[in-house]
């Protein structure tokens, strides 16, 4: 099916409750959040399972999640060697849940509380209709950006406006890392060759679902500033994702001269 620009259906039972899901949550130096952000994701879905992706926080973290995980069978961890930056991170927490063959569909979201859980029922709920990955965006109606001074909001939407129109994307945020997948999509997109982290990966991943005819939906969603710990934007992640989308849009059209 062609992708959509249509804002999602509404929540529906069943998959909406987490059964065969897994939410993937990497984690830097997240200590502050990670007891309560792992408690509401595993209210808003009981019937999910969370895997934490620690990069050897030196905050101790890694140390919490595990111990969460020894008294909650919903959680485990994957513990990797140090901080390589989001997208490695996500790449390997998504492998590691596909090598499960119960999983049917992949939650990726930030630990800080920017990302709201109780929207998890809702953003899952189009996957049960046609939907093969949702999206869940701050930048159509019903949708918010709250506690962000004004340059954080116009890297945000100058990001995303710079990789629509690179692009050709119809899809209004393309920054966000609040998504649903399905494990299909999942599994058949180019993981092994993304090289983006930050931006750049929830970017590029999005281009290759497009590029694979995939049925994106949007869902609306209230982004809200951290609840604690740092943010880990930097100037070096801003520059690689503006990279990267001219990567990708170069190596579109070598391909499309190729072919003829």
């Amino acid at each position: 099916m062609p992708a959509s620009d249509a804002e999602a259906p509404a929540p529906q039972v069943g998959l909406a409750a987490g059964r065969d899901v897994w939410v993937v949550l990497p984690t830097y130096n997240e200590r502050e959040n990670l007891e309560a952000i792992s408690a509401a994701i595993l209210a808003a879905l009981p019937a999910a399972s969370l895997l934490v992706v620690d990069d050897n926080s030196p905050d101790g973290t890694g140390v919490l999640a595990d111990t969460i995980a020894a008294r909650e069978a919903r959680v485990s961890v994957l513990h990797r060697p140090g901080k390589q930056g989001l997208g490695v991170a996500y790449r390997e927490g998504f492998r590691w849940v596909l090598e499960r063959p119960s999983t049917k569909a992949v939650v990726q979201m930030d630990a800080d509380f920017s990302h709201d859980p109780a929207d998890l029922p809702r953003l899952l709920a189009p996957l049960m209709t046609d939907a093969d990955l949702v999206l869940g965006t701050r930048y159509i109606r019903g949708g918010a950006t709250v506690g962000w001074p004004w340059y954080r909001k116009l890297i945000s939407r100058g990001g995303t406006l710079f990789a629509r129109t690179v692009l050709l994307l119809p899809y209004r945020d393309l920054t966000g890392g609040l998504k649903a997948w399905r494990r299909e999509l999942l599994d058949a997109i180019r993981l092994r060759e993304t090289s983006g982290s930050g931006y750049g990966f929830q970017i590029e991943t999005t281009w290759w679902a497009h590029r694979r005819g995939a049925t994106i939906r949007q869902v609306p969603i209230v982004f809200r500033e951290r609840v604690a710990g740092s943010s880990k934007m930097s100037g070096g992640i801003v520059r690689e994702a503006m990279l990267l989308v001219v990567r990708l849009r170069w190596n579109a059209i070598r391909d499309w001269m190729a072919r003829r």
